[in-house]
């Protein structure tokens, strides 16, 4: 590494602003100067569909291909974003504090996902939100949409539709919040694995101590594995992490709760399965074995019911 920590990032307002969020922090922590390195990744760069470019992980292969090959030191991820496969000499080495993994309807008028007039057209580029929005609104018209989240407000604003679905924590990361006109809650419409949390990832190897133990500063234990609770279900499904899936874990007082649904992607079924385990303490030991042991029993049950048979699982992630 050189003087200054390069972090990588990708180019979008949104992926900026929550980078240098981490880069003030880590900064502080580590006491070097740091630079942002934009890296431009196909998923910016096409107008395919998600799906067909093989899932949110497109965003993702760019940024580790500069981290590896030494442009970067470090790259931020939003973690809903990031394959749950391994991929080779690099490491996840935090996650900090999870911001709200909560999904938000932004739509013309004041308008909420009840008050749409029939038929109204609602914009996403994910397919468990469109699982979701027709099973609560069959009447909707749901058209895929990709690009930033002013393009997409801006598709709201000039009338080309009612309405779009976004993450909560991005719209306040970019100061947004304004634009929500119904937030969604978590037990009624639970979220992507790992929404609303970053990932720091690094080489597996030649990190100067100083970032290690500026990593470790910023690293939420109970986020960590939280987020890494849901991943663990992605990963059991085999599923992409683009699939009709949602995944969400808290810990309250001495259980770690896990909740996982898989959703046929047109939204008339969905099998949800829900474990708890005891937390002997709060240390990261106890919580990862508990991320472990509920995401186990929270994968079985689901393939067990017959998941495979509702949405595309086994693939890629």
């Amino acid at each position: 590494m050189t003087d200054t920590l390069r972090i990588g990032t990708r180019g979008s307002a949104l992926a900026v602003a929550q980078t240098q969020a981490i880069a003030d922090r880590l900064a502080a922590s580590a006491r070097v100067p740091v630079e942002l390195v934009t890296i431009t990744t196909h998923g910016d760069t096409s107008t395919e569909s998600l799906a067909s470019l093989g899932g949110t992980g497109v965003f993702a292969g760019a940024l580790r291909e500069a981290l590896r090959d030494g442009r970067c030191d470090l790259v931020v991820h939003s973690l809903k974003d990031l394959p749950t496969a391994p991929y080779e000499g690099l490491t996840v080495a935090a996650i900090p504090k999870r911001a709200d993994a909560r999904d938000a309807l932004c739509a013309r008028d004041g308008l909420t996902l009840d008050t749409l007039p029939e038929g109204a057209t609602v914009g996403t580029g994910s397919p468990r939100r469109v699982a979701q929005l027709l099973a609560r609104r069959p009447d909707l018209s749901v058209r895929e949409v990709r690009g930033n989240v002013d393009t997409r407000l801006r598709m709201v604003a000039e009338g080309a539709l009612d309405a779009v679905v976004l993450a909560a924590a991005g719209l306040s990361r970019l100061g947004l919040e304004d634009a929500v006109t119904e937030f969604f809650p978590i037990g009624d419409w639970p979220t992507a694995p790992g929404q609303g949390a970053l990932a720091l990832e690094v080489r597996s190897s030649g990190t100067p101590g100083l970032v290690t133990r500026a990593l470790q500063a910023v690293d939420h234990a109970t986020s960590h594995a939280t987020a890494t609770a849901e991943r663990l279900v992605l990963a059991g499904l085999e599923a992409g992490c683009a699939a009709p899936v949602a995944a969400s874990a808290l810990v309250e007082d001495e259980l770690f709760f896990l909740t996982a649904t898989v959703f046929r992607p047109d939204g008339t079924e969905s099998l949800t399965s829900s474990h708890a385990a005891h937390l002997e303490s709060k240390s990261i030991a106890h919580l990862a074995e508990a991320a472990g042991d509920t995401s186990r029993r929270v994968v079985a049950e689901l393939l067990a019911a017959g998941a495979a048979g509702l949405a595309p699982l086994g693939g890629t992630t």
